[in-house]
């Protein structure tokens, strides 16, 4: 069973198969979807046809895990920045072209309190937000390992605020005060992992870019002594309560990878910049290693690649009790039908220890 092979990996118990999960192609992807469950819906299908093809997909394909986390953004209201969107949906529907910043300045940066000017609802209310996302999640996917977490945990909390432009001025202009105002959003940001910490959720998702494709944006330093240790922070907390926590980031956080270990994840959520070899010879035994083939492989079609890509990816994981097969950073909505098709192939063929 799913359920089983999945919490047998969180837990380092190593199943017998290689469990899986994917990040969208259930609810992004509309033609794969449609072409495995054989349900007509698309990007304009009614809500519950989209929801009925979603959770028929990911039976099909057979998940073992559904990554989740709350993005939680609305609870800036005035303060969210707008800094537009790219096209990742197949109809652009999620295209947008507006953009602009709530703050004037570098100055008005730094005076910002989040811990004054953000939302601090009750506790309970928190709970009960997280546990009717966790709850929704495991009534849809019920032979899934479920989850709830957060999207908006530290840095990328900062950039929905400030945008990137101006982050990155603000950052420039003077950075320990910008480390200071990391600080005040992570002690505002702690009420929900206190209420993480009492949710019904075995498994806690933190999501948190803070690196790019190329790795770190800033001085590795200063991420040592402003994000780190709220991170820690952050994690004993939900560690408190016994919860499993899994850290997530976009880009190359290879350079981080002992840092996240020592805040006390119990494992990573990788893209294919992030060196899964390095992680898995250092730490495979010990942690959740999920990720992470290569999506621009799927994208080009060539299945020897393919078929090349899932094999490196079993090679370096089958020896971690708590690898999970997945392609890092989705399959988008313009990947080739074939192409993921003969992906699950390839992982079916190859999942077995």
């Amino acid at each position: 069973m799913s359920l089983q092979r999945g919490m047998a990996a969180l837990q380092l118990e190593m199943p017998g198969e290689v469990p899986r999960t994917e990040y969208s192609a259930h609810n992004y992807h509309w033609d794969l979807v449609q072409k495995v469950t054989g349900i007509e819906v698309n990007e304009q299908s009614d809500e519950a046809i989209k929801r009925r093809a979603t959770e028929a997909f990911v039976r099909a394909w057979d998940y073992d895990i559904v990554w989740h986390v709350m993005r939680l953004d609305d609870v800036f209201g005035r303060y969210r920045t707008r800094m537009g969107h790219a096209s990742f949906a197949a109809s652009n529907a999620d295209f947008d072209a507006e953009q602009s910043c709530s703050f004037k300045d570098e100055d008005a940066v730094l005076d910002f309190d989040p811990r004054e000017a953000l939302e601090r609802p009750a506790h309970t209310q928190l709970v009960d937000m997280f546990n009717r996302d966790y709850e929704n999640s495991c009534r849809r996917f019920p032979d899934t390992v479920n989850m709830t977490g957060t999207y908006i945990t530290l840095i990328s909390g900062l950039i929905d605020l400030l945008g990137w432009d101006m982050l990155l001025a603000t950052a420039g202009y003077d950075l320990d005060e910008f480390g200071a105002l990391a600080n005040r959003y992570a002690e505002w940001m702690m009420q929900y992992m206190r209420a993480l910490a009492d949710c019904k959720s075995p498994i806690i998702m933190l999501h948190d870019d803070i690196v790019w494709t190329d790795g770190p944006f800033m001085n590795p330093d200063w991420y040592r002594k402003y994000i780190f240790p709220n991170l820690k922070r952050y994690i004993d907390v939900l560690k408190g309560a016994g919860k499993t926590v899994l850290f997530t980031s976009d880009g190359n956080f290879t350079t981080f990878l002992e840092d996240v270990v020592r805040a006390g994840a119990d494992g990573f959520v990788m893209e294919p910049c992030t060196d899964m070899e390095h992680a898995a010879r250092r730490y495979g035994k010990s942690h959740v290693i999920v990720g992470n083939a290569d999506t621009r492989i799927l994208l080009q079609g060539n299945r020897a690649a393919i078929t090349a890509e899932v094999q490196r990816c079993m090679d370096i994981g089958k020896p971690c009790p708590g690898f999970i097969m997945a392609v890092g950073n989705h399959i988008p909505a313009n990947t080739p039908v074939d192409s993921a098709l003969y992906y699950n192939q390839e992982y079916l063929r190859l999942r077995l220890r």
